[in-house]
């Protein structure tokens, strides 16, 4: 299958095309189609070289199965996000921060951090 076109569907759109176009007009643009084929071919290759030549030797060791956006599921992304089965590594507070500073100056007070309901 090509593009989810399977064999019977691509039949009917040769018959389409003969009754449409006409016996006359048929093999020229069959070759039009070709040529399209040919060049659009012809470009891939060329950016794939190309990419190759930017890339160096990297380029044969990525694994492009992998960088496909067809394979992430939002919902699988998420899941996995949200279930903590290991322990998510958070860098220790630096003390000398300006919201450290001010948290214990407010812990001092007896005062909790202001709160803004709007606030996104």
């Amino acid at each position: 299958m090509v593009f989810g076109l399977t064999f019977e569907k691509l039949l009917l759109i040769g018959v389409l095309a003969v009754f449409l176009l006409g016996p006359e007009r048929l093999p020229y643009y069959a070759s039009q189609l070709a040529r399209l084929v040919k060049n659009l071919k012809k470009m891939a290759d060329g950016a794939k070289d190309r990419m190759r030549e930017e890339m160096g030797p990297d380029f044969d060791d990525v694994d492009w199965k992998k960088l496909d956006p067809r394979q992430y599921d939002p919902r699988r992304i998420i899941r996995e996000a949200l279930v903590d089965e290991i322990a998510p590594t958070k860098a220790p507070p630096v003390e000398d921060s300006a919201y450290m500073k001010r948290k214990r100056r407010l812990e001092a007070q007896g005062k909790q951090a202001p709160f803004d309901s709007e606030a996104t």
